[in-house]
């Protein structure tokens, strides 16, 4: 048998570095654009993301405090999901810094607008792939205790995908050659992946 770490939460890790979200990853990012009532275009990027349905689509993302996102998305219903791969990835990380409700991080960071389809708010014109979405839920998350959380759930269908067409090989989205980037743990772990990393494993019939 292993010779186990164990602690429980509620009563702290006694590490260096809480080690959850380390062990929950590496994941993928929502980096995630809005624009307020008032018209500014907010862009920020959120470590619990990932996607939780099919048909319809609905991806989701938490937000560990009150924050522009979830005000804006509370206000329009509307949010953008941009990939966030390796060439964009000094810009998803500057776009994280504390910048007031009034400034835009699209203009803090230089990064180019797209205009959307079906929402408000824009998408990076450089991100290889977008999800348009409009909200269908917000939850404030919970403990066993009842006791609220200081975190949002926030859910969205996407409505709208673009895909850059030098990904689509023969139809068939190719994550390998996409560039991807994913948060791991620790105070800034982060991971790629490619082509070395992959391996088919298929359903048994």
């Amino acid at each position: 048998m292993a010779d186990m770490y164990s602690y429980e939460p509620k009563n702290g890790h006694g590490l260096p570095h809480d080690p959850f979200n380390a062990i929950v990853g590496p994941r993928p990012i929502g980096w995630i654009s809005t624009q307020s009532k008032a018209g500014i275009v907010n862009l920020a990027p959120y470590s619990f993301f990932n996607a939780f349905n099919y048909i319809p689509p609905i991806i989701g993302f938490s937000s560990v405090g009150y924050k522009d996102t979830l005000r804006n998305i509370e206000e329009t219903g509307e949010f953008v999901w941009n990939l966030v791969t390796s060439d964009l990835v000094e810009a998803m990380n500057q776009s994280c810094a504390p910048y007031p409700p009034e400034v835009s991080e699209f203009d803090a960071t230089g990064l180019e607008q797209a205009k959307s389809t079906l929402v408000v708010p824009p998408r990076v014109a450089k991100a290889k792939v977008a999800f348009e979405c409009k909200c269908t839920e917000i939850i404030q998350l919970k403990g066993i205790s009842g006791e609220k959380a200081q975190t949002w759930l926030v859910l969205g269908e996407v409505v709208e995908i673009h895909i850059d067409k030098s990904l689509l090989k023969e139809g068939i989205y190719e994550t390998s050659e996409a560039g991807h980037v994913l948060r791991g743990g620790g105070p800034g772990d982060y991971f790629t992946i490619g082509k070395e990393q992959l391996f088919k494993l298929y359903r048994p019939q």
